[in-house]
């Protein structure tokens, strides 16, 4: 009978809290640890508070070369490659480190509370090195600005223009991008309401002060007529 190492338990369940914790599936959970699917399904209603998502995982090649899904995996997966290069982080490691440095920068500049999903999941970053390892996957040199981007495996790379380079036509217009700019023009909105209010605060204050002062120059004249010396 094979003994089990409490240690390396312990490390598994540490190693699917992080990934819990970053939006991994369970199925990335089982492929990187030993734990058994009850331990991971506990494990995961334990730290998210609700059931593990059913369903296959995201397995399309071509989602990574459309506009702005090209220009965030290509995001990570240089970072991915730098930590597993070049610093003691490696693979599932390498790529929870990758992840959160992605994450960091992808939300820069959103505007808090508004509950937006990046536009790479954690899984799909997992799914992207396994393409990469598999040799579906290339980085094409983009003749423009000579940048590293994401493309399909064997395809010509003389003429290649990378997503930020020739972006599409309707590039920006989507649902998130609606969502701030109305947020940002109902905010400008009511500062120009607010704007009018204070100045018809500040006029009537000096209206009233003005006409204060004028009484007070009426009533002084009479009060010495009254009581002459």
């Amino acid at each position: 009978m094979v003994t089990k190492s409490v240690s390396q338990e312990a490390k598994d369940i540490e190693l699917a809290t992080q990934m819990i914790h970053l939006g991994a599936r369970l199925q990335v959970l089982q492929a990187e640890t030993a734990l058994s699917y009850d331990r991971l399904a506990r494990l995961y209603r334990e730290v998210r508070g609700c059931s593990p998502p059913k369903g296959m995982l995201p397995f399309s090649v071509d989602w990574f070369t459309t506009w702005l899904p090209n220009i965030h995996s290509t995001l990570f997966y240089s970072v991915y490659c730098y930590m597993d290069q070049l610093t003691p982080a490696h693979k599932v490691q390498a790529l929870i480190e990758a992840y959160k440095l992605y994450l960091e920068q992808a939300c820069a500049g959103r505007i808090e509370g508004a509950g937006e999903e990046p536009v790479l999941s954690f899984t799909r970053a997992w799914m992207l090195i396994r393409f990469f390892e598999s040799g579906m996957l290339q980085l094409s040199a983009c003749e423009r600005c000579s940048g590293q981007f994401i493309a399909h495996a064997h395809d010509p790379a003389a003429g290649f223009v990378c997503a930020i380079c020739k972006p599409p036509p309707r590039a920006g217009k989507t649902r998130s991008s609606k969502i701030v700019r109305a947020s940002k023009a109902a905010k400008k909105d009511s500062v120009n309401e607010n704007t009018p209010k204070q100045k018809a605060k500040k006029s009537t204050k000096k209206a009233s002060s003005v006409a204060k002062g004028s009484a007070e120059a009426i009533v002084k004249p009479q009060d010495e007529d009254k009581n002459p010396v």
